[in-house]
């Protein structure tokens, strides 16, 4: 007996099988909502492009079709989608699964930490100070979205603003202690050390 085919998750298709689990609508109206709704701080929806590649594949695989096809006059034809029941299925399975399941995800700041000592301990610090900044005015944007919305729109809306702080706060300050430990002298190497370290280790294999 065949294994059923696993269906590919990713954030775009869950926001995708989200929105029309309200109603149906065309692809251009899906990003218009994402961005409207300050969903594009959390999903990566800057290309349209993604979104049509998303939504030919879930149709492909059954978890959206075609409802209808706008057409309106010196305008390109605007197709129509809905949900399909299997589609809306998968979505609360998918919602359980990354709420329950940390994901193993590989972002690019934590190889870069791995390798840091290719790099001079002033040229770290000086790329930290830049994150570091980075950050700050981050959280600080984050901060003043959630203080203008508050009054506009239940909590339950804002609370992945609310994640996106915290974690941004929590990189923030790990940031600013390893670039004030190397700045203070408790963090340092130089080539010397280094090699005296990995003759140590290659002893050891």
């Amino acid at each position: 007996m065949m294994k059923p085919k696993k269906i590919q998750r990713s954030p775009v298709a869950l926001a995708i099988l989200a929105l029309l689990a309200e109603e149906p609508m065309h692809p251009y109206r899906m990003q218009q909502l994402l961005k409207e709704r300050g969903k594009d701080e959390v999903i990566n929806v800057r290309q349209r492009a993604s979104i049509y590649q998303t939504i030919d594949r879930l149709q492909r695989d059954g978890l959206i079709s075609v409802q209808d096809t706008l057409k309106e006059a010196g305008k390109p034809d605007r197709t129509v989608y809905e949900s399909t029941e299997e589609g809306r299925k998968l979505l609360r399975e998918w919602l359980r699964e990354m709420l329950s399941v940390p994901a193993q995800e590989f972002p690019d700041f934590p190889v870069a930490v791995s390798f840091l000592s290719l790099l001079t301990p002033e040229d770290v610090v000086n790329q930290l100070e830049k994150r570091s900044a980075y950050l700050q005015k981050e959280i600080h944007r984050l901060s003043s979205d959630l203080q203008t919305y508050k009054d506009m729109l239940p909590r339950l809306f804002m609370l992945e603003t609310e994640y996106k702080q915290a974690v941004l706060s929590a990189e923030w300050q790990w940031v600013r202690s390893v670039s004030d430990d190397m700045q203070n002298g408790e963090l340092v190497w130089n080539e010397e050390w280094l090699r005296e370290i990995a003759t140590r280790l290659n002893s050891k294999e």
